[in-house]
C-alpha cells in the first residue's frame, strides 16, 4: 500500500509530468554557411530558424561557435534569428555543429534541430618549402636529365581546390654557364642539360618558386638550392719520372728498387687523383705496386724472392690510371628537346676516351749464394724397433742450382732428439747408430722426426732442410708390469683390484692374462682373471697380516712375468683402511731426532760430573743397613724355561765407582771388566762372549749388550794426558741411559770427522776391459733346448723363479 501511494504521488508531480510530456521528433534543418576570414562588421544575421506554434516560445542554443571552441561565434535571439560574432579560420575548423532547442513557458521542450554551420575557405595560405635552403654535392661525372634532387612543398588550404595546387619555378640561377642548365619538374626533381664542369663551375645556387592557383589571387613562397660540385676523373695520370737503383739480391723481399713519379691535374687527394698501378710481365707475382698516400708515387716492392738463375732480368709493364674511372663531357647541340645532345666519349668520336699512361722498367737480380735443396721437403721412412746398429734408414738427396757460386755442399743431422741416426756427408745415407726404441719419449704416435741438412761451403755457408719422418715399428720387448706391488685389503673387504700395464703397443700388450702359482687353493682366486685388471678375491680362511703372492702376468704374445705380489690384511674397524695404521711408524721420527739432540748437549755435562766425582780425594761410603730400609723386590722364582743361578737370587745390587790416578795412561784390561762384570750380571753365560768395541783415535768405549732387565754397562775414557776410568754398576733406568749417549757422541764425532776427511782417493780394483778369468773355475752350462730342464726348474716352485731369471736371462722367470 505504501509503495502504490508513493507512486501516485510521484505521477502527479510536475517532474514526472515533464517526464512523461511527448518530445517532438529532433532533426536537422537546412545548414549555414560561414566564409573563412569575413571582414564584417560583426555582429551580422547568418540566418532564421522558423518554428510556428499558436503558444508562446522561446530558443536556446548551444555547442561548437557557442559555448565550445571557437566560443562566442553564433548566437541566437528570440525570434529565431543566427549572428556572427566574429570571423572563423578554416585551417581551424571546417564545420560547427550545434543544438537548436523550442521551449514552452513551462520550460519544456517542445523542439530540439541540429543545425551545422560549414566554413568556406578563401586562398589565405601561400604554399612553402620544408625547408628554407637545400644544400647538396653532385658529381662531376654525373649524366644530364638523372635527378639531383626532389624538393617538397605544403598547403594548407582546402584540398583539391585551386588554393592548395601549386607548382615549382627556377627563378634564377648563378653562375649562368652555357653549357649547364637547370630545370625542375611538377614533382619537384632539380635535375641538368649539358654537362657539368668543375673546372668551370664549383658550385651552383638555384633559387626555386611554389605557387599556388588561387582563383581570385595567387600566392606563392621560394627556397634556395646550393649545388656543390665534386670534381671527377676527367685528366689522366701520367709518369714523368722514375728513381731508384733497379737491382734486388736474390731470394730478397721486402725491398724497393724503382719509384715511379705522377702528374694528375685533377683535384688533390680525391679518387679522382689518386694513382693505381698494374703490372704486366711479372707471371711469378714477385712485385707489388704500391701508391705513396702523400706525393702519389708509385713504389715497386718485392713481395716474393727472385731466383737468378731462372733469369738475370725482369722487364715489367706499369700502367698508371686513378681510382675514379676517366670521363668526359662536351655540348655538341642545344636542342628544344628536355636534353641537349652531348658527347661523353663512348661513342668513338673525337672525344673517345684516350688510353692510360704505360711506362717500361727493368730490374735486375743479383746472385747470392743459394741454398741447397732437398728433392722433397718431407720424407717418410720405417724402422724396426731394436734394429742392430749401422740398419740403413733412408736416402736423401739435395742439389745446389747455382750457376756463379760454389756447388758443393755436406749432408748434416740438424736435429735427432734421442741420437739415433748418423747420415753420411757425401752420399746423404742415414744409418743407425743407436738401438732405436719405439717406447722412447722421442716417439710420438710411433714417428721418430728427425732433421736433416745440406750445408754448403760458401761464405756464409747456406744450409738447406728437409724432415724425415720415421715410422718405428713395435716389437714385444716389455713383460707386462704392474702398477702397484703391494696390495692392503680389509678383512671386510671381499674384491681386491690389480691393475697391469705394458709399454708395448697392440697386439704386443694388453689385454691380459693374470694367473696364480703356488698353493692358493682355498685361499686367494682370481676373478676375473682376463683383461687390464684382475681381481683377487680372498677366501674366508686367510688371516689376517701380510701375505706375498705369487702372479704371473701374460700378454697376447705369451710374453710373461712373475711377481711377488706383498698383500697385507688388516683389522679396518677402527680406521679407514689399511694403510692408516702403518702409517704412525714415521711419526716417531721427529721425537728420536729430538732425543739424539738432547743427548748430544746432555752428554758433555754427564762427562763433566763423572770427572769432579773422580778427582775427590776420597769418597766416604755410607753404612746403610737395607735389611730393615729396602725390601727386596726380587724375591719372583724364574720358570723352568730358564735356569739361573742361585746366586743370581741374593746378589747385592751394586752402586760404586772406582777411582783411578796413576801417573800416566792407565785403563782397565778387559780381563779386569769381565771379572767385575760377571759378578753382578743376571746372566747364564759370560756377559763378556760377545761385545762390541767401537774405537776412534785415542778415545774408545767399551759397552757389552745384555739380555735381561738388570745389567750394567762398563765403559772406559781414554785419553793422551790422563786416563779416568769408570766402572757403573747400576739398574738399568741409569745405565741404558748412560750407553746410549756415549754410543751417540761416538756417532756424530764420526760422521764429522768423514765430512773433514775429503781428499779421499778411491781405490782402483779393475780397470774396464781388463782380462778377469778365472781359469781355476769351471764353466756351468745351462742347457737352452732340454725340455726337462725346463720343466726341473718349473717344479722347484714360485719361489725359484727370480733365481733362474738371472741365471738363464733368455728364459723370462
Amino acid at each position: 500500500m505504501f509503495c502504490f501511494m508513493l507512486l501516485i504521488y510521484y505521477l502527479s508531480s510536475t517532474t514526472c509530468s515533464e517526464l512523461l510530456g511527448r518530445y517532438r521528433r529532433a532533426w536537422i534543418i537546412d545548414s549555414f554557411t560561414i566564409e573563412e576570414g569575413h571582414p564584417g562588421p560583426f555582429p551580422y544575421a547568418l540566418g532564421k530558424i522558423n518554428v510556428e506554434r499558436n503558444y508562446w516560445i522561446f530558443y536556446d542554443i548551444y555547442g561548437e561557435g557557442v559555448n565550445e571552441s571557437p566560443k562566442g561565434v553564433i548566437s541566437i535571439d528570440q525570434e529565431g534569428t543566427l549572428f556572427v560574432h566574429k570571423p572563423v579560420d578554416y585551417e581551424e575548423k571546417t564545420l560547427l555543429k550545434l543544438t537548436f532547442e523550442v521551449r514552452k513557458g513551462n520550460h519544456l521542450i517542445d523542439t530540439k534541430l541540429g543545425v551545422e554551420i560549414h566554413i568556406k575557405d578563401i586562398n589565405d595560405n601561400p604554399p612553402r618549402f620544408n625547408r628554407d635552403v637545400y644544400e647538396i654535392r653532385v658529381n662531376e661525372r654525373s649524366k644530364q636529365g638523372s635527378s639531383l634532387l626532389r624538393l617538397d612543398a605544403y598547403d594548407r588550404d582546402q584540398r583539391g581546390t585551386l588554393n592548395s595546387t601549386f607548382h615549382y619555378e627556377i627563378k634564377a640561377a648563378s653562375p649562368n654557364i652555357a653549357d649547364t642548365q637547370f630545370f625542375v619538374d611538377a614533382a619537384g626533381n632539380i635535375s641538368f642539360r649539358g654537362c657539368l664542369d668543375y673546372e668551370a663551375a664549383k658550385t651552383f645556387k638555384l633559387l626555386v618558386e611554389v605557387k599556388d592557383h588561387g582563383d581570385v589571387v595567387s600566392l606563392s613562397s621560394s627556397a634556395t638550392v646550393v649545388i656543390h660540385i665534386q670534381d671527377g676523373n676527367n685528366h689522366l695520370p701520367t709518369v714523368v719520372g722514375q728513381t731508384g737503383s733497379g737491382k734486388v739480391r736474390e731470394e730478397e723481399t721486402g725491398s724497393s728498387p724503382l719509384r715511379l713519379h705522377v702528374a694528375d691535374e685533377d683535384t688533390r687527394n680525391s679518387p679522382a687523383w689518386r694513382a693505381r698501378f698494374i703490372i704486366r710481365g711479372d707471371e711469378g707475382g714477385h712485385f707489388k705496386m704500391e701508391t705513396d698516400p702523400n706525393t702519389n708515387d708509385g713504389v715497386l716492392t718485392v713481395v716474393r724472392p727472385l731466383n737468378f738463375e731462372a733469369g738475370a732480368r725482369r722487364e715489367l709493364t706499369i700502367t698508371v690510371e686513378n681510382q675514379a674511372p676517366y670521363f668526359s663531357c662536351k655540348v655538341v647541340e642545344r636542342t628544344a628537346s628536355p636534353l641537349w645532345t652531348v658527347d661523353t666519349g663512348g661513342s668513338g668520336g673525337p672525344h673517345s676516351v684516350p688510353q692510360p699512361h704505360s711506362v717500361n722498367v727493368t730490374v735486375e737480380v743479383e746472385d747470392i749464394n743459394d741454398p741447397p735443396v732437398f728433392s722433397v721437403a718431407a720424407k717418410e721412412a720405417v724402422l724396426k724397433e731394436n734394429s742392430p746398429l749401422g740398419t740403413w734408414v733412408e736416402k736423401v738427396t739435395a742439389v745446389d742450382a747455382d750457376a756463379t757460386l760454389s756447388r758443393s755442399f755436406l749432408y748434416k743431422v740438424g736435429s735427432d732428439p734421442a741420437g739415433w741416426v748418423t747420415v753420411d756427408p757425401h752420399t746423404g745415407d742415414v744409418t743407425t747408430i743407436k738401438t732405436p726404441d719405439r717406447e722412447s719419449p722421442h716417439v710420438v704416435d710411433g714417428i721418430y722426426t728427425i732433421v736433416l741438412l745440406a750445408v754448403d761451403d760458401g761464405s756464409p755457408p747456406a744450409t738447406g732442410t728437409t724432415t724425415l719422418h720415421i715410422h718405428v715399428s713395435d716389437q714385444n720387448d716389455h713383460a707386462p708390469q704392474l702398477t702397484a706391488e703391494r696390495l692392503d685389503v680389509c678383512e671386510s673387504d671381499g674384491l681386491a683390484n690389480i691393475t697391469a700395464f705394458d709399454l708395448d703397443e697392440s697386439p704386443f700388450g694388453g689385454p691380459f692374462t693374470f694367473e696364480l702359482l703356488g698353493d692358493v687353493k682355498g685361499k686367494w682366486k682370481l676373478k676375473p682373471s682376463y683383461g687390464y685388471t684382475a681381481g683377487l678375491v680372498k677366501q674366508p680362511g686367510v688371516f689376517a697380516g701380510q701375505h706375498i703372492i705369487t702372479l704371473k702376468i701374460s700378454d697376447m704374445q705369451g710374453e710373461f712375468v712373475v711377481y711377488n705380489l706383498s698383500v697385507t690384511i688388516c683389522d679396518c674397524s677402527g680406521t679407514s683402511a689399511c694403510r692408516t695404521q702403518r702409517s704412525g711408524g714415521p711419526k716417531a721420527a721427529p721425537r728420536a731426532l729430538g732425543i739424539m739432540l738432547a743427548s748430544w748437549f746432555l752428554f758433555p755435562i754427564l762427562l763433566l760430573t763423572a770427572v769432579v766425582v773422580s778427582c775427590k780425594k776420597e769418597f766416604a761410603s755410607l753404612q746403610i743397613d737395607d735389611s730393615e730400609t729396602l725390601l727386596e723386590s726380587n724375591t719372583e722364582t724364574p720358570g723352568t724355561d730358564c735356569k739361573v743361578p742361585d746366586w743370581v737370587h741374593h746378589s747385592p745390587v751394586v752402586s760404586s765407582v772406582e777411582h783411578k790416578h796413576p801417573p800416566k795412561r792407565h785403563n782397565l784390561s778387559n780381563e779386569e771388566q769381565c771379572t767385575t762384570v760377571s759378578r753382578t750380571t743376571h746372566m747364564e753365560k759370560s756377559i763378556c762372549e760377545n761385545y762390541l768395541d767401537y774405537r776412534r783415535e785415542n778415545i774408545s768405549y767399551q759397552f757389552q749388550p745384555s739380555d735381561t732387565w738388570n745389567h750394567q754397562h762398563v765403559f772406559s775414557v781414554k785419553e793422551d794426558m790422563n786416563t779416568t776410568d769408570f766402572l757403573y754398576e747400576t739398574d738399568v733406568s741409569y745405565m741404558m741411559e748412560s750407553t746410549v749417549l756415549a754410543l751417540l757422541h761416538w756417532r756424530l764425532s764420526t760422521l764429522q770427522a768423514n765430512e773433514d776427511n775429503q781428499d779421499y782417493e778411491p781405490h782402483v780394483y779393475a780397470e774396464e776391459g781388463d782380462a778377469n778369468d778365472l781359469l781355476e773355475l769351471e764353466d756351468v752350462t745351462l742347457p737352452d733346448e732340454d725340455e726337462l730342464f725346463r720343466k726341473t726348474l718349473s717344479n722347484l716352485g714360485s719361489k725359484f723363479n727370480q733365481l733362474a731369471s738371472i741365471c738363464q736371462p733368455s728364459v723370462k722367470n
